[in-house]
């Protein structure tokens, strides 16, 4: 299993609740929505950042190991 490292591309496995980076009110991030890993606290937890397609952070919160997926977007390993 791959550990999660700075500027990997995860998802969260969870809905949980955050803060909007610009306007400070409380917003609903789903199971399955996509960060950015900005920093690593141990392994044990992340600061990702959650942004829009066209660039604009929305979120950025610290999560812990647990509640993130890697996402992979190449074959890691094959099954010969």
């Amino acid at each position: 299993m791959q550990t999660i490292k700075d500027l990997d591309i995860v998802a969260l496995t969870e809905d949980i609740e955050a803060t909007h980076f610009e306007t400070k009110e409380i917003i609903k991030l789903s199971k399955g929505q996509v960060g950015t890993v900005v920093m690593e606290f141990d392994g044990s937890a992340f600061e990702v950042e959650f942004s829009h397609q066209d660039g604009t952070t929305y979120a950025m919160e610290t999560i812990p190991a647990t509640m993130l997926m890697l996402l992979h977007y190449e074959l890691v390993d094959s099954v010969s």
